[in-house]
């Protein structure tokens, strides 16, 4: 019996002194050197990485300490990736907190919406604080497994930050998964009997909506000229997508013998949704895609201060082609090739 209250009295007395070592460890400097040092965490990085890093750098001397410290806090696996600059005077606790609290540098990256994926997968090329790990689009998709075998259209717009070091499949993949999250809230919301049967069909209606005006108040109602159009079996004439089946072939403009080449983009000539969306569409656009305007107009016409003009019928369109676009040019009316 007294052997056991021996031990409890030891037990006791090594928690005591282990209790005041660390609290002094906790608050004490980790050296008297006030240099400034630059720590590199890569997301993934193991709490084992992180404090073998540390004792490389000087930050810390005595990795057992620093180790049972940050276990014993319950914050070892709580660090976030970043790039921090340290300085070695500061305290155990004062460390931890500021890897805990992920206070290092990060850099922003604005995806801008009806942007297209090339133009997303050029910067990401050129962007010196994303690892590259895959060479091309196509390794890519294998990577993040999509629902489409075609990237365009499937990355979020917004703007977000990282920490350096993120890989371009880390990248692409939180972008992913931000439109697919908007992408399954706004088909909860969607009309009944709409012409559009996939979210993919959708992703692609939005594009287009996307593409054709950045004045919100237009989305639904564009959105209820293309419906309408789906409805009946129309096509939909809409130039961005012409623009986006000529790829480097378009120089700022769009010709008649543009509307009149064949490509699978080509709505002037096919009827239905393109076969891919054709930019990164963003919320407001695909609120729009899934809940038109109640409205009755098929045709609609860029006036000269950035918004349009809508029609009921193809005479009214007619005279608002004119009126916008022709500059009162009656003549000049080439038929109804355009929207």
């Amino acid at each position: 019996m007294n052997s056991q209250y021996g031990l409890i009295a030891v037990v006791l007395l090594v928690l005591i002194v282990l209790t005041a070592y660390f609290k002094d460890y906790a608050e004490r400097p980790l050296s008297v050197d006030s240099e400034q040092v630059k720590l590199l965490i890569v997301p993934g990085t193991s709490f084992r990485e992180v404090t073998r890093q540390l004792h490389e750098v000087g930050i810390i001397s005595n990795r057992w300490s620093w180790d049972t410290y940050a276990r014993i806090s319950g914050a070892a696996h709580e660090i976030k990736a970043g790039e921090y600059l340290l300085v070695r005077t500061l305290s155990p606790r004062q460390l931890l907190h500021k890897l805990v609290q992920g206070e290092g540098t990060q850099f922003a990256v604005t995806v801008i919406e009806g942007s297209t994926f090339k133009q997303l997968w050029e910067a990401v090329q050129k962007n010196g604080k994303i690892t590259k790990t895959v060479p091309s689009p196509e390794k890519l998709l294998t990577k993040l497994n999509l629902k489409s075998s075609h990237p365009e259209g499937w990355f979020f717009p917004d703007t977000y930050r990282f920490s350096p070091g993120v890989t371009d499949v880390q990248f692409f993949q939180h972008l992913a998964r931000h439109m697919q999250s908007v992408l399954d809230e706004e088909w909860a919301k969607k009309k009944p009997d709409l012409p559009i049967h996939t979210q993919e069909e959708a992703l692609t209606l939005a594009s287009i909506i996307e593409k054709e005006t950045t004045v919100d108040y237009e989305r639904a109602m564009i959105s209820a000229v293309f419906t309408t159009r789906l409805k009946r079996g129309m096509r939909l004439q809409a130039d961005p997508t012409v623009i986006y089946g000529m790829g480097d072939a378009y120089d700022g403009n769009i010709r008649r013998k543009d509307l009149k080449k064949d490509t699978p983009y080509n709505t002037y000539l096919h009827k239905g949704l393109p076969p891919t969306p054709i930019a990164l569409p963003g919320r407001a656009s695909i609120a729009a895609a899934l809940n038109p305007a109640d409205s009755e107009m098929m045709f609609f016409v860029a006036k000269r201060d950035g918004t349009h003009h809508f029609s009921s019928t193809y005479s009214e369109h007619r005279k608002a082609v004119i009126r916008y676009q022709l500059k009162g040019c009656k003549n000049c009316y080439g038929g109804d090739l355009k929207n």
